[in-house]
C-alpha cells in the first residue's frame, strides 16, 4: 500500500480523468462557479457534479477587489476550502496564473494543484490588454509541464479575451480568436474558453471551427444549456454572476434593516437545522 500522499494523488489523477471525459459532449458540462465553502456546499447538494470557482467571487469574499490583487497565498487557501466543502470536482479560475513569467505561473500550478483541484483557467491578457500569442502560449506550455512533473494531469481551459475587451477590429476578432485558441490547445489546453463571446450563431461557428472542447459564459438572454449542446458546446460557467446575485440579496436586505429598523426582510426557508445538515451531507 502506498502512502497517503500516493493515494490522495490517485485519487485526484481519477477525478481529472472523469472531468476531462465529461468535456465530451453530450451531455453539456454546466458548472456553476463557486466563491466560498457554503456556495460550493449548496451548489454541490443541488446536483451538480462539479464546480468552478470564480477568480471575482475569490477575491471578493476575501475582501479584495478582482484582478490579482488578493495575495495568492489567500487565493490558494481560499481553493482548498472550496474543494473541502465541495465533495465533487473542482476546477480553479487562477486569472492569468499569478505570475509575471511562464515560469512563475508553473510553480503556482503546482500550488493550486496541491489544494486537489482537477482543472485551472489561464487568461491571455493582462493589464487590460492582450499577450502576444507566443507569450499565452508558453505560460499554457509551462502549466501542462508543472502538471506533468506532479504527476496529476488538470485539465487547463485557456480563455481568450480578444472579445471580451474588444480587442482589434470587430471584423477579425473571430478568426483571431479561433487561431489564439489553436494555438493554445497545441500547447497543451483541453478546452479553449472564448469570453466575451455571447452571440449564438458565432459560438456554433466556433465550435465546429475549433474542433476541440469549448466553455462558453451563460448570461440571461442566451440560449439554455440544452441549446447550446446542440451547437456542440462542450462546457458552461457563469462566472461571477451568481456571487453578484447573492451581493445583491445582501445589500437590499441590509438597505431594509437599516431603513426600517423591522425585521421582516430576515424571513426565509432556510434555517439553521438546514445549513447544519447541508455541511453534514456525504458528497
Amino acid at each position: 500500500m502506498g502512502s497517503g500522499h500516493d493515494v490522495e494523488k490517485d485519487r485526484q489523477s481519477k477525478e481529472v480523468k472523469w472531468f476531462l471525459a465529461r468535456h465530451q459532449a453530450p451531455p453539456v458540462l454546466l458548472l456553476p462557479n463557486a466563491w466560498d465553502a457554503v456556495s460550493a456546499r449548496i451548489f454541490a447538494a443541488a446536483g451538480f457534479d462539479s464546480l468552478a470557482t470564480t477568480s471575482a467571487g475569490v477575491a471578493w469574499a476575501l475582501g479584495y477587489p478582482d484582478g490579482e490583487i488578493a495575495p495568492w497565498e489567500e487565493v490558494v487557501a481560499a481553493t482548498a476550502h472550496i474543494v473541502r466543502a465541495a465533495r465533487v470536482p473542482v476546477t480553479a479560475d487562477i486569472e492569468r496564473g499569478y505570475g509575471e513569467t511562464p515560469d512563475a505561473v508553473g510553480r503556482h500550478i503546482a500550488e493550486i494543484i496541491r489544494t486537489g483541484v482537477v482543472g485551472v483557467n489561464l487568461e491571455d491578457s493582462h493589464a487590460g490588454a492582450i499577450r502576444s500569442v507566443e507569450d499565452a502560449a508558453e505560460r499554457v506550455r509551462a502549466a501542462r509541464k508543472a502538471a506533468h512533473k506532479k504527476g496529476v494531469p488538470i485539465v487547463i481551459n485557456a480563455r481568450c479575451d480578444i472579445f471580451h475587451l474588444e480587442y482589434g477590429e470587430e471584423s477579425v476578432r473571430f478568426i483571431a480568436t479561433v487561431d489564439r485558441c489553436k494555438t493554445y490547445l497545441a500547447a497543451g489546453a483541453n478546452c479553449v474558453y472564448p469570453f466575451g463571446l455571447r452571440d449564438p450563431g458565432l459560438i456554433a461557428a466556433f465550435v465546429k471551427a475549433i474542433g476541440a472542447p469549448v466553455n462558453i459564459t451563460g448570461r440571461p438572454g442566451m440560449p439554455d444549456a440544452a441549446e447550446f449542446e446542440q451547437m456542440g458546446v462542450a462546457r458552461i460557467t457563469i462566472a461571477s454572476a451568481p456571487t453578484l446575485v447573492t451581493m445583491d440579496a445582501i445589500r437590499k436586505l441590509a438597505a431594509g434593516l437599516h431603513s426600517t429598523g423591522g425585521f421582516e426582510p430576515l424571513s426565509n426557508s432556510f434555517h439553521h437545522p438546514d445549513a447544519q445538515k447541508l455541511f453534514q451531507m456525504k458528497g
